[in-house]
């Protein structure tokens, strides 16, 4: 195996994948022994490399960055870890916590970053295990699926609300990463994994203590997962995985209870969103909802949780809207989606950030191509439904918001008069309004 057949994905990890998925497809009560042997091949622990060298990230507690590894040498360090997992030395090391900012003023979402080595195992075992449970996953889940995607689920409620699934439960979860109980995780993971090697890599995982900030400027190492017993860290790359095992027994339990066909419901997951759309009223709907999620053992958050009849009241989901579009020419209606009104603030901030005073020493090329990385990754996952009137709402901000920070560059005080317009400059600036649209979820 060389580095540059891993560079293009290794043909033989391809080949394992397609494998295991086609016996896990055949054969649905089949438990696979023999897995933590192929976490440590270097053929997929170099292919494991590349994918998390192209998502690029921050150092976890080692200090140690991709480029690190790379001047060290990745067969080198790729060999030491493959070692290190098939003789059983390799022990995690803790997650670095970050917080991130949430939409509220005060909130954040808490993010865990396990060092490379700790990354590229856990990717390693994903693309073992991947391919086994993606055979089990459940047609309503669309998150970290191979050929499924936010805007797909997006679509799917769409149209269930067009067919009669009015009554809504717009399903909020209290921290569902942070409580996944890792008892019914491990059963979950042990009815197709008999090899008690990955099953203990997995536990370990799970465990990994944490540094978090202790509010003086300090850090602080907790174990609070392990004593919990619950909980994967959001940033590790195997909790995706994880995540959507867990969610299957909540979207099976829906269907073996008989829910499914007694209010003639259908879920929508994504990650840890979801919808539930039925002909039952909502409320009722929420009351087995919690039932279930109860016996999982996850608390659904009441504040957040809300029962709506859609297309009276619109559905808020993955930064959409559906709901009653309006047609520009007659004014009529119809149940359509457009980018929500968070949505559309969201990028604004952004922009407002990229073009404050800490950037003016940078050349206005640079500023100008900054903001079109980021309107143009807006623009093509907001593309569904009426985006019209969001589009011209972001391009009269971003036009705002580099004239003031020309002006600022440029030390004009007139408000009025811009003697430095730079045509040229300006029209490269990215412009939604001019771009084509793609109406998937509109009848008209």
């Amino acid at each position: 195996m060389t580095t540059g057949e891993s560079l293009t994905g290794s043909a033989s990890v391809r080949k394992l994948q397609t494998l295991l998925h086609a016996k896990a497809k055949e054969e649905p009560g089949r438990r696979f022994h023999a897995l933590a042997d192929k976490v440590w091949r270097e053929d997929f622990l170099l292919t494991a490399w590349e994918m998390v060298r192209r998502n690029g990230g921050a150092a976890g507690v080692d200090g140690v960055t991709v480029a690190d590894v790379e001047a060290y040498g990745v067969e080198r360090w790729i060999g030491e870890l493959s070692r290190e997992l098939r003789e059983g030395a390799y022990k995690p090391s803790p997650v670095r916590q970050v917080l991130i900012p949430k939409k509220q003023p005060g909130k954040f979402r808490p993010l865990g970053i396990p060092c490379p080595r700790d990354r590229v195992a856990q990717t390693s075992a994903m693309l073992v295990l991947g391919p086994i449970f993606e055979a089990d996953l459940e047609p309503e889940q669309y998150g970290y699926r191979p050929g499924r995607s936010a805007k797909d689920a997006v679509e799917r409620i769409h149209r269930l609300v067009n067919r009669g699934r009015n009554e809504v439960v717009d399903a909020d979860l209290s921290n569902y990463f942070g409580e996944i109980p890792h008892a019914e995780l491990m059963k979950s993971i042990a009815r197709r994994v008999s090899d008690g090697r990955m099953l203990g890599l997995v536990k370990a995982w799970l465990e990994m203590p944490v540094v978090e900030q202790d509010g003086e400027g300090g850090t602080r190492r907790t174990n609070r997962a392990r004593k919990a017993r619950k909980g994967t860290p959001q940033g590790a790359p195997i909790s995706p995985l994880l995540s959507n095992i867990y969610m299957r027994r909540f979207i099976l339990g829906w269907k073996v209870l008989g829910h499914a066909r007694r209010y003639g419901a259908e879920i929508v997951n994504y990650a840890d969103d979801f919808c539930v759309l039925g002909k039952a009223p909502a409320a009722e709907m929420l009351a087995a909802v919690n039932r279930l999620m109860e016996r999982l053992k996850l608390p659904v958050n009441a504040r957040k949780t809300r029962c709506l009849r859609c297309p009276e009241k619109p559905i808020e989901f993955l930064g959409y809207r559906i709901g009653w579009n309006y047609r520009p020419a007659d004014g009529s209606r119809y149940i359509g989606t457009r980018p929500s009104r968070a949505s559309v603030q969201s990028i604004c901030r952004r922009i407002s950030q990229q073009t404050d005073r800490r950037y003016q020493g940078w050349r206005a090329e640079e500023v100008v191509g900054r903001l079109n990385q980021m309107i143009s990754g807006w623009a093509n996952y907001f593309d569904l439904g009426q985006v019209s009137r969001a589009y011209r709402a972001v391009d009269a901000h971003s036009t705002r918001r580099l004239r003031q920070w020309l002006r600022r560059k440029r030390k004009v005080r007139n408000r009025t008069y811009m003697p430095f317009f730079n045509t040229r400059l300006y029209h490269s600036l990215r412009r939604l309004s001019s771009t084509p649209k793609y109406l998937p979820c509109a009848k008209a």
